[in-house]
């Protein structure tokens, strides 16, 4: 009797296949993503932010080293692969072991005078705040509601909750993460892509892939297709004069969206979130445009940051 085979056994036949996921490599990445974040930082017109961040992505990375998870619920992940869905949406399956790196941050960034004098009295409002109310913030920032009062916080909060997923991602075989309807969401987490990137090196070269912004997991899409609304009608790509290829907007027509994207034959240290983060200039100029960002980054909340009343519960959406 024949059998029909399926998406994953199909490219296990063919040894020459790319990868369709790539899951990050925690023990590199965010020293990676760090050093990046330097090297761009040079010359740049928002470098003291890109240092800024470049310090607290040390601070994940040193947190990463000692963090030890609880393995995932096997029958959670089961029934999401049945179904197609991603295996662990963030926002329903907020690990508490986020608090102990976000402490482990906010030490690592007290004690080294990582912030500006300015920003010292956030990392003790950080400190202060409960288990409740630390996870009410971290959820409606994995859900996109963000109130004007927390945009401060909303970078540590978002980078502490990030280790944690990465770290769990880092743990799965890619053979077990599903397709997922739409495919323009994070087969892992659920989360949006912060960018895509195409790849060199290895059975990925030559292939596009986004970039989770939440658990920094990579899937396949392929080239000329909105990352977004996933037409392949009115693709078009945007860039700053002068500044090469390396890095374009990718618009759609279809939804009035872009994203960016990053390429590595042009630039082998492209890193998505960090190459993202740096190109400010890139969305100044996007914003005079019809199109807007599909997602925001997550590390890029208090650039836009404004005084506000702390009472204010005013939602700001961080992808304008």
């Amino acid at each position: 009797m024949q059998r029909i085979l399926q998406p994953g056994e199909i490219e296990a036949l063919d040894n020459t296949s790319f990868p369709r996921v790539r899951l990050p490599q925690v023990a590199s990445l965010f020293a990676e993503r760090a050093a990046r974040l330097r090297q761009l930082a040079v010359d740049n017109p928002i470098a003291d932010y890109l240092l800024f961040v470049a310090k607290i992505v040390d601070a994940q990375h040193q947190a990463q080293a000692s963090l030890v998870l609880d393995t995932p619920d096997a029958a959670l992940m089961q029934r999401a692969q049945q179904h197609s869905m991603p295996l662990l949406p963030a926002a329903e399956h907020l690990d508490p072991a986020w608090h102990q790196v976000l402490e482990a941050m906010i030490e690592t960034l007290g004690a080294s005078n990582a912030l500006p004098e300015p920003l010292q009295p956030l990392l003790q409002e950080l400190a202060a705040l409960g288990v409740e109310e630390r996870n009410d913030i971290a959820i409606k920032l994995l859900q996109k509601e963000v109130a004007a009062r927390h945009v401060g916080m909303a970078p540590f909060i978002m980078a502490a909750v990030q280790v944690v997923l990465a770290k769990r991602a880092s743990s799965l075989d890619a053979r077990d993460v599903p397709y997922t309807d739409p495919a323009s969401i994070c087969p892992v987490c659920a989360g949006e892509p912060v960018a895509s990137v195409l790849r060199i090196g290895g059975q990925a070269a030559g292939h596009r892939y986004l970039h989770c912004g939440s658990c920094c997991t990579e899937w396949h899409m392929v080239r000329v297709k909105c990352s977004h609304c996933e037409s392949t009608k009115g693709i078009r790509y945007q860039g700053i004069e002068g500044a090469g290829d390396g890095l374009v907007a990718e618009t759609c027509d279809e939804c009035s969206s872009y994203r960016k994207l990053s390429n590595q034959e042009k630039d082998p240290l492209a890193e998505p979130l960090a190459d993202d983060l740096a190109s400010l200039t890139l969305d100044l100029l996007m914003s005079e445009t019809r199109f807007r960002r599909a997602s925001a980054n997550p590390l890029l909340y208090v650039a836009f940051a404004e005084e506000q009343d702390d009472d204010s519960d005013e939602l700001i959406d961080p992808a304008a």
